[in-house]
This record gives C-alpha cells, structure tokens and sequence, in this order.
C-alpha cells in the first residue's frame, strides 16, 4: 500500500513538472495548454465513462458553462481570476445536479440526451435576448484579465489536481463500487452499493473538472464566442483521446492526449487530409487489436501505475 502511494505521488509530480518545465524546451506555451486541457478534459471523461460505463457525448456543455461562468463572474461582479475559475467549476457542478435525472438513461440514449443537453445550454448563452447578461453570440472579451503566464500555471495546478482525483478513484472503495456498477449494476445494489449516488458523485466530480478546465480556457484565450467553447469537437476529442488511449485507466488518457492532440498540430492543420486518414486507420487498428485501448499493453505486463 505504501508503495502504491510512493507510485502515485511520483505520477502527479512527473506530470506536473513535465509541463512546468516544458516552456524552457518548447516556446509555443499555447500548444502545451491546450494539450493539457485535453488531458484534463480526457481525465474527466475518463471518471465517467471508464469508471461508470456512461459516454457523455454532451460532455462540452459543462467545459462551456465553465468558460462563461467564470467570465462572467469576471465581467459582472469582478472577482479576481482564480475565484472566478473557482465559481465556474461550481456552475458546472450546479449543472451536472441538475442534468442528473439523464443518469436514468444508459447507452446510447444518455449519449444523445447529454448532447442535447449541452445544445440547450449553448442556445441560452448564445441568446441575443440576452446579451446584458450573457453577451449572447457577440463573445466574451477579458482583455483586462489576460495573463498568459499565470493562466498556464493555474492550468498545471488544475491537471495535476484532476489526475490526483483520477488516482483517489481507482484506489479508493468508491472506484472500486462505480466498475462495480459499471459491470453489473442491479448486483452492486443488490451487494450493498448505492448505484443511484455514487454515480451521481461521478458526474458532478466529472462536471467540475470540466468547469474548471473551461474556466480556465476562457482566461487563458480572453476573446472567445459561444461556438468555440461549446462545439461538439471538445467532447469528440477528449473521447477519443480517452478510448484511445485506454479508459478506466490513470495514463491512458494521457497518453492518448499527447500522441494525437500531437499528431493534430503537427500534420492535423497543415494537411489535414492526411492526418483524417492516419487517425482512421488508427482508429479502425485500435478497435480490431487493441480494443481496451494502448494502455493495454502495459495491463498485460502487469504494470501497477495504470
């Protein structure tokens, strides 16, 4: 169990100073952010679906109403930055209580009534009747908050919360009841679990990092419109990122954010034709060889980390 620990403490710090140290080896500080919203935001899924088999294909309403959330906490009342980031992960998680009746749903039916979800959220915000308050489709400006540097180290602080969550989860008892749940829900109730709450738990927890990743975004880019922040892409790449990659496992997610966010920038945008057939035929030899996803690999020789 100590050593457990010892692992564990050793993933966060690696994860943390890999990114902390990273703008001294590479300049494109806004590269990096990103990557790290998509390992979060892959981490937050991740809680979700690889522990409790539900894919949230709405998963971008929470990262949305994060962004505006903490933006308008901003613009409105003044708080200061970090509160706001705060405020907005709240909002998300207000969000995810109040969505949580589509927990009722599973398969394919929860995948389409989350995005329908997010879509309702985003054509509230971007309501021109309400521009006083939400500024509507004409976006968010933070000019005055902007701060590149502080906002990438909020983010660090962010990822390495959100993988010291993800690392609590599969050690802890309540990581142990959501597979539970995941693989036999009407044994884990009839066992003692409290399927209704505990995947609750799972989805607010999964809200909030979404929140707070949006929150972040939003600071980090200053001048966003309601398309940028709730386009159903977010929630296709931190899924895939996460299939890819491995669910229900700690560096899965990781790795899958980092190979193909990576392989995105490097090939996706200059010859994006090429990068749409890489990425198939990764794809279609993932589902054919790899169905658990690459962390797989690592499953079959036993390692403890994942």
């Amino acid at each position: 169990m100590l050593r457990r620990r010892w692992v564990d403490a050793v993933v966060v710090v690696v994860v943390v100073l890999a990114f902390v140290l990273a703008p001294q080896a590479y300049s494109n500080e806004t590269l990096l952010f990103q990557m790290m919203v998509y390992i979060a935001l892959s981490q937050g899924v991740n809680i979700l679906y690889g522990f409790t088999g539900y894919l949230p294909f709405g998963y971008v309403g929470f990262f949305g109403i994060g962004a505006y959330g903490a933006s308008l906490l901003m613009l409105h009342l003044n708080w200061p930055p970090i509160l706001a980031l705060l405020g907005g992960g709240a909002i998300a998680v207000l969000l995810g209580l109040v969505l949580s009746p589509l927990l009722r749903l599973s398969g394919a039916y929860f995948a389409i009534a989350s995005l329908a979800a997010s879509q309702a959220v985003y054509l509230i915000v971007s309501n021109p009747a309400l521009q006083n308050v939400t500024y509507g489709p004409y976006g968010i400006q933070l000019v005055s908050q902007f701060n590149p540097t502080l906002s990438y180290y909020v983010m660090v602080v962010i990822l390495a919360l959100t993988v010291a969550v993800v690392l609590y989860i599969r050690r802890s008892r309540f990581g142990t009841a959501l597979q539970a749940m995941r693989d036999d829900p009407v044994s884990a109730a009839m066992a003692g679990v409290p399927v209704v709450r505990q995947r609750t738990f799972a989805w607010m927890i999964s809200a909030g990092i979404a929140g707070l990743v949006g929150g972040a975004f939003a600071w980090q880019t200053s001048v966003f419109y309601p398309d940028a922040v709730f386009s159903l892409s977010i929630s296709i790449f931190a899924i895939v990122f996460t299939l890819f990659g491995g669910a229900g496992t700690l560096l899965g997610p990781l790795f899958g954010s980092v190979v193909l966010y990576g392989m995105y920038n490097t090939i996706g945008i200059s010859d994006p034709q090429y990068f749409q057939l890489i990425y198939g035929l990764l794809i279609i030899l993932l589902v054919l060889f790899l169905p658990d996803g690459a962390a797989s690999l690592l499953k079959r020789r036993g390692s403890h980390v994942l």
